[in-house]
């Protein structure tokens, strides 16, 4: 190592991981991490990273993030992704239903016939994520009908996906017409058909024989159309209706109900909550991990952030205080495992003046969220002692990399990772204005408000692909595109309970034999007996 020069080593820094802060030097070759040292200690390098005394990160996986969703995707990668860098990931995980992946010609809004094989689509996503992205990125394909479940066997071994979404608010278009609709766009975010809990108990099955996971996003919108009727009645129009039409027990609701099917699906699922935002849905998430249900529970920066009189139209919504305070607890308690963005923007025009409505009934769902990302955490969280630097590392780092299948390659600074760095100040004070933005909308619900912490630095397997140059007014992309994909292989047989963290375990063991023995199954119906490889 002494004789052969680095390609990169970033110095004058404080790492951080998981389990603590270091003050150490980082060693970079082809990009990859080869040494964690003293700075003096390192090896002379090609390039040097002067860190200034801040913290570096691993480059921030984010977990959930909607490029494509109203607009074709390419067209949205090419602002998004560089959105994305600036904002310290490295790693995007897209979620996308089938009509939203790059296919051509994009059908703004969709109907049942355009809901097809995942394998006419995933060919045009690779291609945009390699040749458009300033992120690395994986795949989580959104299913909606059997078919899509019954090919999940060919999406884990021929396109590397091994996690899929289930949009629980479209059970409301099972059996509509193509010119219905709920009261969410789903036809315009490229949902076709709907589910109902035959395909969720398809998804299930398959995911579980593959070591697979399956999201959610645990929402009752049929009781919420009914809160809806009568807040329109009431005549209200304020941003807080949109809160009130979606009451916390409808979040929770879901999370009891799926938990409860995870469990009984032979085999055991992991199950992932996106959009975790009640303390009704905290307990839920602890009775079911109690009960030995495998399950992660994800939220994001909008909602740790913004009450809904001074937030936007989001599903699910904006919390009142007393959700914030307690979501923030149970970031801090380990119930809450990740946080991810969420990022969607609407279609165009897709400025403020275009959205904006002071009838939350008109007013265009569709704002910028991966910009908010680090700040929230950093001047919310860690800034005001709610959480510390290492548990923000944990949570969109470390925790999002190992639950999509990246960990050994992205979410850590450990030797043999990928290069992926963030360079934050803990202390720069930004009062945010359009200047510090870089997704196509040109706006933020940030605009106005004063953040303390901010990433100024961001490289992709060793090279910078963001920064906040001397001479610049925020963050700004760096370089070309040169975002990879990234296939997964399945997680295999899971440990049944991890013992070191004392929420996760299981008060008895109630089910005997192996994961797939179930009671009131017979052999016609149980469709596997192990996980595959077993």
């Amino acid at each position: 190592m002494a004789e052969e020069k680095l390609d990169l080593k970033v110095i004058n820094g404080t790492v951080v991981l998981g389990d603590g802060k270091y003050r150490l030097g980082i060693g970079v070759k082809d990009g990859v991490i080869v040494a964690l040292a003293p700075d003096e200690l390192l090896p002379d390098a090609k390039e040097v990273v002067d860190a200034r005394g801040n913290y570096v990160i691993p480059g921030v996986v984010d977990s959930e993030a909607h490029p494509g969703c109203y607009v074709p995707f390419e067209y949205d990668m090419r602002t998004e992704s560089k959105a994305a860098a600036c904002a310290g990931i490295t790693t995007w995980g897209i979620q996308a239903p089938v009509t939203r992946m790059g296919t051509e010609p994009f059908k703004e809004i969709v109907g049942k016939a355009d809901v097809v094989s995942f394998h006419e689509a995933f060919p045009s996503a690779k291609r945009v994520i390699e040749d458009v992205s300033f992120t690395d990125a994986y795949l989580t394909y959104m299913l909606e009908t059997d078919e899509q479940a019954d090919e999940i066997p060919e999406y884990v071994e021929q396109h590397g996906v091994t996690d899929y979404k289930l949009y629980l608010q479209t059970r409301g278009m099972k059996g509509m017409s193509d010119a219905e609709d709920n009261n969410w766009p789903s036809r315009r975010a490229g949902l076709g058909t709907g589910i109902d809990d035959g395909t969720v108990f398809r998804v299930m099955e398959e995911a579980a024989h593959y070591g697979g996971m399956v999201h959610i996003h645990p929402e009752n919108w049929e009781i919420g159309r009914i809160f809806e009727e009568r807040l329109r009645k009431a005549g209200r129009k304020d941003f807080g209706a949109w809160t009130d039409r979606s009451p916390d027990f409808l979040e929770a609701q879901h999370i009891r109900a799926y938990s409860y099917m995870a469990q009984q699906t032979p085999g055991r699922v992991s199950l992932y909550l996106q959009h975790c935002t009640t303390q009704l849905s905290f307990d839920e998430v602890l009775k079911a991990r109690g009960e030995g249900v495998d399950v992660y529970a994800q939220t994001g920066p909008a909602w740790l952030w913004a009450e809904p009189e001074y937030g936007w139209r989001i599903n699910v919504p904006l919390r009142r205080r007393e959700n914030i305070e307690a979501l923030w607890v149970a970031l801090a308690d380990g119930i809450v495992d990740v946080v991810g963005s969420d990022h969607v923007v609407g279609w165009e025009p897709a400025t403020y003046e275009e959205m904006y409505n002071a009838n939350i009934w008109d007013c265009r769902t569709g704002f910028s969220r991966v910009e908010m990302l680090l700040p929230v955490l950093l001047s919310e969280g860690v800034a005001k002692g709610r959480i510390s630097i290492e548990r923000m590392v944990q949570v969109v780092c470390e925790n999002p990399a190992k639950t999509a299948g990246l960990w050994g390659k992205k979410g850590s600074l450990l030797p043999g990772f990928d290069a992926d760095i963030t360079i934050v100040d803990a202390g720069r004070e930004v009062t945010v204005g359009k200047e510090h933005l870089n997704t196509r909308s040109g706006w933020s619900i940030m605009e106005g408000h004063t953040f303390t912490g901010w990433p100024v630095k961001t490289i992709l397997r060793g090279k910078v692909t963001a920064e906040w140059a001397d001479d610049s007014p925020g963050m700004r992309p760096v370089g070309e595109a040169r975002g990879l994909y990234l296939p997964r292989t399945p997680a295999g047989s899971k440990q049944a309970y991890a013992v070191t963290e004392p929420t996760r375990v299981a008060p008895s063991n109630r089910w005997l034999g192996t994961d797939f023995t179930r009671p009131g199954f017979s052999k016609e119906t149980l469709k596997y007996t192990a996980m595959k490889g077993n």
